[in-house]
């Protein structure tokens, strides 16, 4: 699966905002290059909350465990709470030994190097193994984050 479909597909979805910090932006320089995305209908960066999804291809000073500073590697994250990581990675987010766990295995579900414990998982160079349940989990997470944003204007938080 390439980048550029997981992107298309992301962009398809109704009110996600897509931050893609660039060189000379205000946003740190770790960051250009990579994407979060956020159900956000009003087109304003969410303060108050992660994005639901991100791709990263590069290896930030306390994540290099999937070792993304090697040619053409780079990693979707998806948070996915923690019945869909269950069903992902096959263990329950409590239950990952990280000593045991190859976060750099390509084309697999992963728990995320550092954010597994709370219902992350990653794939490093999604393929044919996890293209159909990548794209199920994307719009998962997606209405997952749709559904919070609406109960916190429902209750005006």
């Amino acid at each position: 699966m390439s980048m550029d479909l997981i992107l298309t597909e992301l962009r398809s979805l109704p009110g996600v905002l897509e931050l893609a910090p660039q060189p000379g932006s205000e946003h740190p320089e770790l960051s250009w290059g990579d994407y979060f995305f956020y159900y956000a209908p009003d087109g304003a960066v969410p303060q108050n909350r992660q994005p639901y999804a991100t791709i990263v291809t590069k290896d930030y000073p306390d994540d290099t465990a999937s070792r993304l500073s090697d040619p053409d590697r780079w990693r979707l994250n998806i948070h996915t709470g923690p019945r869909l990581f269950t069903e992902l990675v096959g263990s329950a987010p409590e239950d990952i030994d990280a000593e045991t766990v190859d976060y750099g295995e390509t084309d697999v579900f992963l728990p995320h190097p550092l954010y597994g414990a709370y219902g992350w998982v990653a794939v490093v160079n999604p393929g044919e193994r996890t293209t159909a349940r990548t794209i199920a989990a994307l719009r998962d997470a997606h209405d997952a984050d749709r559904q919070r944003v609406e109960r916190r204007r429902a209750s005006g938080s």
